[in-house]
């Protein structure tokens, strides 16, 4: 039984999903909206939006802290410039999730995940 096991786990150990969660991050940052699968844009967005909160206040503390979860400078960057400025006045909801219907290959249902 899974009781009070949180998380999603995506069929990939520990390591392999850490960097798939931190690419997403990178991407999203950088593109501002990806197409991917919905399990893991819905994997993703949790940790998305506890980086944006992060992000809200620019401090060292801040930057350090979400260059442990990115690992690209350049993100961190761009996400210091805009999220200050555009997600300083909200509470949570930085980001939207939309259903694409199943992919052709192999039917897996696709969603577009975007900063908003």
């Amino acid at each position: 039984m899974r009781h009070r096991h949180a998380g999603k786990l995506l069929g990939r150990s520990y390591e392999h999903r850490k960097a798939l969660y931190r690419n997403l991050m990178i991407a999203l940052i950088e593109h501002k909206k990806i197409k991917t699968t919905l399990a893991k844009a819905r994997a993703v967005q949790p940790e998305v939006e506890a980086l944006i909160s992060i992000a809200r206040e620019d401090t060292p503390h801040a930057r350090r802290m979400a260059l442990s979860k990115l690992a690209s400078k350049e993100a961190m960057r761009k996400l210091f410039t805009f999220a200050p400025t555009t997600y300083g006045g909200r509470n949570g909801g930085y980001t939207r999730i939309t259903k694409l219907g199943p992919r052709r290959g192999d039917g897996a249902e696709m969603a577009l995940i975007e900063l908003i």
